[in-house]
């Protein structure tokens, strides 16, 4: 008799009710952030309303065609684990100041396609790095990214940046509550409902917001019910020089970013990613980044909200987050759809938010159980490495008199903190050290826990 092989939990297909109910569950845990990055852009450009619908609904399409991609992938382009796409914060700032000071949306969308080439073509140099990541750094990487999203949960909580009941006990309160339906659903209901926690508990905040007055669904009436998206809407992108640079920068953080995630999950789902796959995740996010340039969007990065909800759940099927991603697509196609989603208030987010990005930074934690610390210099690795990536979660105008590219890379925690790490990491343990100390290479690939290596070479000298 012949015997199948098991099916890897990544590859397994749950079945379409499952699929469809985790899928949801992804999308409206990224959702607030994917539509941030165009409202903000547009918002400083002074684009009317429609524009900004328009930008909105391109990004959501493109979002879900770039999560398509990783998750299901094609030749060498997807890393083929459970990964959402959005568009990247770190872009934000050099985006407005291109599209501000003359260069408009043609500009943007230039630089972005100019930007995402490059990601592509760096992509296998970056896959050839993968060696120093040991669990000393993706240990404090996955923290990072944990501890650096928690104040995002802690602002839809309070009802969300620039509200104007910012703050108020009743939106504290509902995230208390839907906090509560998340953790209960976790502790007491069956196995699959267990899995859906964030879902149902986002879905029971709902009912209780409208009556109280939290949301209405009146632009839902508003919306169109079909909007597609048409390559170079805003006209023929343009080249400048200045602008590709900004962006090019913009691509190194987001490498590094998106190097931390999909490392992140591959320890989630006990699939470890490998110098190929990490070139194959890479190599898709510069296409998305064309992709976005071409079809009136922004560049695009792995989103390490949804990270924690591969942690929590403990659904690591990638096809779950590629159903994610065709239901992006639809909500692109579909404004209307779209309406109703974004009809969701803060605080519901927050509530679920901070059960997600806990569990990030409780990951981040269970990684570095895994390194020694005796004996060696890892503990202080990790604390100025942390100190680094939350300094400007804590302080966010602590580099505001640095210049533009500099501020591009060190105002994302994440990315100030990963390269903190890389490079404490090759400090400490892997360039010649005094004679006593564990050999660099043992150091850093292992995590620099080797302490019997450490007593041998003592002895030795001795």
């Amino acid at each position: 008799m012949t015997t199948t092989a098991p099916v890897h939990p990544v590859d397994e297909v749950p079945p379409v009710r499952q699929l469809a109910a985790f899928g949801l569950q992804h999308v409206l845990a990224m959702y607030a952030g994917a539509v941030a990055v165009p409202l903000i852009v547009g918002s400083a450009m002074k684009l009317s309303a429609a524009d900004l619908a328009y930008l909105i609904t391109a990004d959501l399409l493109v979002c879900g065609i770039a999560t398509l991609i990783q998750c299901i992938g094609f030749w060498r382009f997807g890393v083929r684990l459970p990964i959402m796409q959005g568009c990247t914060f770190a872009a934000v700032s050099p985006m407005v100041l291109i599209g501000t000071t003359g260069g408009g949306l043609p500009a943007i969308y230039g630089s972005v396609i100019v930007a995402g080439l490059a990601i592509m073509l760096l992509a296998p140099v970056f896959g050839k790095l993968l060696r120093f990541f040991p669990p000393l750094v993706t240990g404090t990487v996955i923290l990072i990214i944990g501890l650096s999203l928690l104040p995002v949960a802690g602002n839809w909580a309070a009802g969300g940046v620039g509200a104007a009941d910012f703050g108020e006990p009743k939106n504290l309160g509902l995230a208390a509550f839907v906090l509560l339906v998340v953790l209960g659903v976790q502790r007491f209901a069956p196995a699959f409902l267990s899995r859906i926690a964030v879902l149902i508990g986002i879905v029971v905040g709902l009912a209780v917001a409208v009556p109280f007055g939290f949301t209405d669904f009146g632009g839902v009436g508003d919306a169109d019910w079909l909007g597609i998206s048409t390559p170079f809407h805003f006209g023929a992108p343009t080249f400048e020089f200045s602008a590709i640079v900004s962006m090019l920068v913009v691509a190194l953080v987001t490498m590094t970013e998106t190097t931390g995630d999909l490392i992140a999950v591959g320890e989630m789902t006990d699939r470890k990613v490998e110098p190929h796959s990490l070139a194959d995740g890479l190599r898709a996010d510069g296409l998305s980044t064309v992709l976005g340039g071409v079809f009136n969007t922004f560049p695009y990065t792995a989103y390490a909200q949804n990270v924690g909800l591969v942690g929590m759940t403990r659904v690591r099927s990638r096809w779950v987050v590629a159903a994610a991603g065709g239901i992006l697509v639809l909500l692109g196609l579909l404004p209307k759809l779209g309406a109703v989603v974004a009809a969701i208030p803060a605080p519901v987010l927050g509530g679920a938010g901070l059960v997600m990005f806990g569990t990030v930074a409780a990951s981040g934690l269970r990684t570095l159980t895994q390194v020694d610390f005796k004996g060696n210099n890892n503990l202080t690795v990790v604390a100025v490495s942390v100190a680094i990536g939350m300094l400007p979660v804590g302080v966010p105008t602590v580099y505001e008199k640095f210049p533009d590219w500099f501020q591009t890379v060190m105002n994302s925690g994440i990315s100030a903190g990963c390269l903190t790490a890389i490079v404490l990491n090759l400090l400490f343990n892997h360039l010649p050290s005094k004679a006593g100390s564990v050999a660099p290479e043992a150091a850093g690939l292992a995590g620099g826990g080797a302490e019997e290596t450490v007593e041998k070479s003592r002895e030795e000298v001795v």
